[in-house]
């Protein structure tokens, strides 16, 4: 070495003793790869959680519009358990908020929903699906929804026009199939999309028809489009005096946005949770690898410490070794991640217990958290053996330890 040590400064220090150290990863690759592999197991299935989390949020979230309002019976959380009758949907589509059809007629529509039963591709069992009853006018208060395959239902009938998500989700649900409910034979006379929204996992039918077929008298909830939006409030006020009625009013964007919330956070407790356990197993390994690294270095530290090197480069050298084995699992992780379940196609329960069919979202900001944890379960399990090598007498060292 043309070189001495007491002409170096810290950094140049830092910089050799990192580098050397890197360059002995190799020679240590079993207990490096336990690293990597534990972290990437963590990052892999935490962003895989929260992933399903985003995409169904965004299922959810993207449903409805703010110039919508869904009206349904005060306290009903939600329209499987609300329920309006004849009269008050009558009496609520005449408030003078509410925007009025070509025909003239009020762009509301009464929508029933029950829940009925179809099998899943390859499964005996059957999953709960939403029927949704429309009147004539839920089509013009949807401009967004297009009939991708065969045509609308028509009222009277016993037809059904099935959304775009559940017909990839669920067996038998094809223009020209035939559904069993009640007893009685339902024809699919039609597949249509709203732009991936969760009206895309429900069946839709005229409400008239579902009521005969399903013995009701009423209906869960109207759906009304406003003359203005400023209009909403003098509306609200008006339906709250009328002692006939008893009705909570949501615009259709907070109404479902409320629905995404509820799951959303149920899903990220119950990936916290995996995490966190998934996480101390991870730590420790990591602990684990870098103290054994720095036991196996012992003789190498002591003679850095002996011709010197400083304390800091060598915590310095240690924790970049950590860091670098976490960042390259938290990209392992992530990327198996983003392959096996970016845009995958599932359905799960929504808040109305039927099913919801989205898609997984691993968006960039999902995967720079996953790195974000990687990096600080790689922290963790470094810093200790890290203070413990700077710490090591020169001596002991030099002996072996």
């Amino acid at each position: 070495m043309h070189w001495r040590v007491a002409d170096m400064s810290t950094f140049t220090q830092t910089r050799e003793i990192v580098m050397m150290n890197l360059r002995s990863i190799p020679q240590r690759l079993g207990a490096s790869l336990v690293v990597v592999v534990g972290i990437a197991g963590v990052v892999g299935v935490l962003v895989a959680l929260l992933s399903m989390s985003q995409g169904l949020g965004q299922t959810l979230g993207s449903t409805g519009r703010a110039d919508r309002l869904v009206i349904t019976r005060s306290g009903s959380n939600g329209e499987l358990a609300s329920f309006l009758d004849r009269a008050s949907v009558t009496l609520i589509k005449q408030d003078p908020a509410i925007a009025r059809g070509a025909d003239g007629l009020p762009l509301g529509s009464g929508e029933l929903i029950v829940i009925t039963e179809v099998p899943r591709f390859g499964q005996k069992t059957g999953a709960n699906v939403t029927l949704r009853g429309v009147e004539p006018a839920g089509f013009a208060l949807r401009p967004e929804l297009k009939i991708v395959d065969g045509r609308k239902f028509r009222q009277g009938l016993r037809e059904i026009i099935v959304g775009q998500a559940a017909s990839k989700q669920f067996e038998g649900l094809r223009s020209g199939a035939e559904l069993r409910f009640r007893g009685q034979t339902w024809k699919i006379v039609g597949i249509f999309s709203t732009n991936g929204d969760a009206h895309e996992s429900e069946l839709w039918t005229d409400t008239e028809t579902a009521q005969s077929a399903f013995g009701r008298s009423g209906v869960s909830s109207i759906l009304v489009s406003l003359r203005n939006i400023d209009a909403l409030e003098s509306m609200k006020a008006r339906l709250a005096e009328d002692p006939q009625l008893n009705v909570e009013i949501k615009t259709e964007y907070d109404f479902f946005s409320g629905q995404s919330s509820n799951l959303t956070f149920v899903i990220g407790i119950l990936a916290g949770i995996v995490g966190l356990i998934m996480g101390i197993g991870a730590v420790a390994g990591a602990l684990t690898t870098m103290y054994s690294a720095v036991s196996a270095r012992t003789q190498e530290i002591g003679t850095l410490r002996a011709i010197g090197f400083g304390a800091m480069p060598v915590i310095a050298s240690v924790m970049a070794e950590a860091l670098i084995l976490s960042l390259a699992g938290g990209l392992v992780g992530a990327l198996i991640a983003y392959i096996a379940f970016n845009g995958y196609s599932v359905s799960t329960l929504g808040a109305g217990f039927t099913q919801v069919a989205f898609k997984f979202s691993v968006s960039p900001g999902l995967v720079f958290k996953g790195l974000v944890i990687a990096m600080f379960i790689g922290f963790i399990g470094g810093i200790f053996p890290a203070i413990r090598a700077a710490r090591m007498p020169v001596t002991n060292a030099l002996r072996g330890g």
